[in-house]
């Protein structure tokens, strides 16, 4: 099950669940659930009800499909940089989505600063999508986490036609259908930290 800002997020969260964990994605449905993320504002008992909302609307999404609900994926852009604030942010949001998901698997994508950022990860994807694409130089290798408004980056250096964010999704897939995701060029700690918990998912 999803939950993210928009479909495109969560259609990419897809993609990279597909490429990293091949064995639940061929054995289980991915299913969004249509609400926005909001919640890396909010603490507290703020916090525990909006967690509390998602969870219950997963669970009843998978009632709906008459379907066991074997694990929640929740996305949230983090609009900042992977430094100490996105540490305590994201520990305080993955114990609460954690402690309200007892007997099914969790992860938290909360991407700095947004998962466009994750993508520059894969620079070699973008010529699958159109192949007058290049990501430029200065973007490559790096610490994405540390590079502000990825998409407002691509959207000027990838040339045209001009980078949309309802792009991303098909570069996430060309990723995955070209094996790029397991060795990402570059880091981000946001996006490590989201693999990570994957890995943990037995």
């Amino acid at each position: 099950m999803f939950a993210g800002e928009d479909r495109n997020d969560c259609d990419i969260l897809a993609a990279l669940i597909r490429a990293h964990r091949p064995d639940i994605a061929d054995a289980a449905k991915l299913v969004r659930i249509n609400d926005p993320v909001r919640l890396r504002r909010k603490s507290g008992p703020k916090l525990a009800a909006a967690v509390e909302v998602l969870v219950g609307k997963a669970r009843a999404k998978a009632r709906q499909q008459r379907a066991e609900l074997h694990g929640f994926v929740v996305h949230e852009d983090l609009d900042g940089y992977t430094n100490a604030d996105y540490k305590q942010v994201r520990g305080t949001l993955a114990a609460e989505l954690a402690r309200q998901c007892p007997g099914f698997r969790t992860a938290f994508a909360l991407a700095a600063w947004e998962t466009e950022g994750w993508l520059l990860l894969f620079p070699e994807a973008f010529p699958h999508v159109h192949p007058r694409w290049k990501v430029p130089a200065h973007l490559l290798d790096k610490d994405t986490g540390r590079v502000k408004n990825a998409k407002e980056e691509l959207r000027r250096g990838l040339g045209l036609p001009l980078f949309r964010e309802s792009d991303g999704p098909s570069v996430a897939r060309e990723a995955q259908r070209h094996g790029l995701i397991p060795s990402p060029r570059g880091t981000n700690r946001s996006y490590e930290d989201f693999v990570g918990d994957l890995a943990d998912w037995s």
